[in-house]
């Protein structure tokens, strides 16, 4: 069958490699791709956001099925504008309807949603410019840290945790009067703050049944210790070594259960992937976001475990059927470690030349921000490679990411040195 895959970074090119390997697969696309992909498939020059051009291109290349990677196109309605339009309704779609995408594009949508069916998350109350003076004195009532989440979509970089009570009163005025997320602060969330030991659980569904792909974990600041800016993820490990049987039965019990069932009373179509954001907080599990896809750099050491056909677990979920396909699971620890361009992620230089990727052996390289230019690659974005190995444990996977990342070399490049210093 045809496939196109809807994105450019390195959890798009890992999803399109596991694809690709599958002997249902004739021909692979990827909109718009990156250097990495175009090894692998056919790269096609569309914004994942241009629904008219994605039509095109589906109808001329006869495309069997489509996977949405990123969060933009899926929170704008990517599935209902093919379930709407007759030359397109049969062609199924990998990613959840608008109505149930809100689930990430809204966080008071997510936090009403828990609430409703008994998902622990923490305590939040929701605020907009009208209430202002609310949100003041609802921050009065709580500890520091204090805890801002934009409503919307603010690419990752709309949350805020403050230890000083006249700073969190002074970020909430930006945000909600003066527009700091624009639209996406038109409504501010204001939570308790959780302390606890973060892990992502990642659920496949085809919004009757479910399975549980493995557990991750993710490093999202930019400096060493967990210290800086937030990123898209610096590196990322799984399965989460604290993530026990006895906490996994909790977190299903307690909430990917919950979760499917939630979708369904609410009558929220929901095909696809469900990522969840936790912590452990005193040995319990609570939720902390919802994304309605995979994450990155997590896709990138969940992905290459998965042993069984991809396409296959597709094809199931997008008729009803997850419970009929088997999903096995590579026993080894995967590892991962993103090379990413100087400034980051704060301004950075694009089209830097990136050489020493033909001599890492033993790990796979997915390419993120990262671009074909004159029989070269070239430097495309702030997060640019994930050097992803295997192991028999963590320490031993990083060992060999580690090994092979010093062997990639573009102009001001920067990892960090320390994934799993937590652990």
């Amino acid at each position: 069958m045809n496939i196109l895959v809807l994105g450019s970074g390195g959890r798009e090119h890992a999803i399109a490699l596991k694809i690709s390997e599958s002997p249902k697969t004739a021909h692979l696309f990827v909109a718009p791709g990156n250097a990495g992909t175009a090894s692998i498939a056919t790269n096609v020059e569309v914004g994942v956001n241009d629904f008219k051009a994605i039509r095109e291109l589906v109808l001329k290349e006869r495309i069997n099925l489509v996977v949405v990677g990123p969060e933009d196109p899926l929170v704008n309605g990517i599935h209902d504008f093919f379930l709407s339009d007759p030359a397109l309704k049969e062609i199924p779609v990998i990613g959840p309807q608008k109505a149930a995408a809100a689930l990430e594009g809204s966080k008071e949508f997510a936090k009403e949603f828990m609430k409703r069916h008994d998902i622990p998350t923490a305590a939040y109350e929701s605020f907009t410019a009208e209430t202002l003076e609310d949100g003041y004195a609802f921050l009065q009532t709580l500890d520091a840290p204090y805890v801002l989440k934009a409503d919307g979509l603010a690419a990752g970089k709309g949350v805020l945790i403050l230890d000083d009570l006249e700073e969190a009163k002074r970020e909430l005025k930006a945000m909600l009067v003066d527009s700091k997320f624009g639209n996406a602060s038109a409504t501010v969330v204001i939570e308790e703050f959780l302390d606890g030991i973060e892990l992502s659980c990642f659920v496949l569904t085809d919004g009757n049944n479910y399975k549980m792909l493995p557990t991750a974990k993710d490093y999202k600041r930019i400096g060493e210790g967990d210290t800086g800016l937030n990123t898209g993820g610096m590196g990322a490990i799984s399965p989460v070594p604290f993530a026990d049987s006895d906490f996994m039965e909790k977190i299903e019990q307690q909430i990917v259960k919950p979760t499917i069932e939630g979708l369904k009373k609410d009558k929220l179509p929901y095909v696809g992937f469900i990522f969840i954001g936790l912590i452990k907080v005193n040995g319990e599990p609570k939720v902390i976001e919802y994304n309605v896809r995979m994450g990155d750099p997590e896709t990138e050491v969940v992905i290459p475990r998965v042993k069984s056909d991809l396409v296959k677990i597709l094809i199931a979920m997008s008729e009803g059927r997850l419970n009929e396909v088997n999903l096995e699971i590579d026993e080894r620890t995967a590892t991962t470690v993103m090379a990413v361009s100087g400034g980051y992620p704060g301004s950075y230089e694009k089209g830097k030349e990136i050489t020493g990727v033909e001599n890492i052996t033993e790990s796979l390289v997915f390419h993120a921000g990262t671009k074909p230019s004159d029989g070269k690659v070239v430097t495309n974005g702030g997060r640019v490679m994930a050097v992803t190995s295997f192991g028999k444990d963590f320490k031993k996977a990083l060992e060999t990411s580690y090994q092979n990342i010093q062997k990639l070399h573009f102009e001001g490049m920067y990892y960090r040195k320390d994934i799993g210093f937590d652990l």
